[in-house]
């Protein structure tokens, strides 16, 4: 039974890490910065819960986080995007396997500051001359000869980020593939900032930093096709913000898994997140999904279902019911 099995492991965490009256229990989470909010907030709850468990958040990038992840020095790694096979053979050489939940929906924003008034949107093509490698796009008046004859000014996420790697396969054709002549940061405050301090500032991040920012920036709606779609809770649910809506994740450990704080911390996340992700600027996913994802942890399930058999608009219930 599952409350008998929750509350064993609830008094072993009360007596400490390795169930004596040692040092207390500890939840070691790191990577993505647009999963972060999410997890901080999962993180914050659940200590007031279970004020024994000390839970830590890091913020080093997908990539980043998964470089720790895969050492073993993480227990869980918040992601942007899938695993990449590079980082899955690394976890498997250290005997690392994990567990693939996702979370919540995202929606990338592009952004401008409020003093620009003349973008009124953004198309996929367009985004993909901003931003391709050797592109030549240097002022406005280069991507609309209406526009200004000002210089654009380019921020972004870094190198290391999920948001990155999945803006740059979406909108460039490849992950990795980019102009290097912007300004990059794994924290999207950063960004929001240069944003909000500059009239031609235009950034890329995720829907959570725009959504908490309003009043300093403005989000530009993005025709992939099939017209200008903003960014928002609804389009970003219901699929009709593309290509730049994706789901977004954490992988726990299995050797962590095994901990009983690690078992409480994670089944306090699923089956709360219905309720937090929206707090925090996200789009919760249906709670069929979470109820899954639950399943996939109990049952110690490995491996990816995103990598690459992932398509966008595709039902995340039926790829996780696999």
């Amino acid at each position: 039974m599952k409350w008998i099995a929750s509350l064993a492991a609830l008094v072993v965490i009360g007596c400490g890490a390795d169930g004596s009256n040692g040092a207390p229990a500890t939840v070691m989470i790191d990577g993505s910065s647009t999963v972060f909010p999410i997890s901080e907030a999962m993180a914050e709850e659940f200590q007031r819960e279970h004020p024994d468990v000390r839970v830590t958040v890091g913020v080093s990038g997908t990539g980043g986080g998964f470089k720790k992840f895969d050492m073993g020095e993480t227990d869980i790694n918040d992601a942007s995007r899938p695993i990449k096979p590079s980082e899955a053979e690394a976890a498997g050489a250290k005997g690392i396997e994990y567990i693939e939940l996702p979370v919540a929906f995202d929606g990338i924003s592009v952004v401008v500051n409020p003093e620009n008034t003349f973008v009124d949107y953004l198309t996929v093509t367009e985004l993909n001359r901003i931003w391709m490698p050797g592109s030549t796009v240097r002022l406005w008046s280069d991507i609309r000869t209406q526009w200004p004859r000002r210089p654009i000014k380019l921020y972004g996420p870094g190198t290391d980020s999920g948001t990155f790697d999945y803006f740059t396969e979406v909108i460039n054709g490849e992950s990795q593939a980019s102009r290097a002549d912007f300004t990059a940061s794994e924290d999207d405050n950063v960004l929001v900032q240069g944003v909000s301090g500059d009239p031609d500032a235009l950034a890329f991040f995720g829907f959570a930093y725009y959504d908490e920012n309003r009043e300093l920036i403005r989000a530009v709606p993005v025709d992939g096709g099939s017209g200008a779609i903003a960014p928002s809770s609804e389009s970003i649910n219901d699929g009709t913000y593309a290509p730049l809506s994706r789901p977004i994740f954490i992988y726990v450990s299995t050797v962590a898994a095994e901990r009983p704080e690690i078992q409480a911390f994670v089944r306090f996340y699923l089956e709360n997140a219905a309720a937090l992700v929206g707090e925090v600027g996200y789009v919760a996913l249906p709670d069929r999904v979470y109820e899954l994802a639950l399943e996939r942890f109990e049952q110690r399930i490995t491996g990816s279902v995103f990598g690459e058999q992932y398509e966008p608009g595709t039902p995340i219930e039926n790829l996780l019911a696999r």
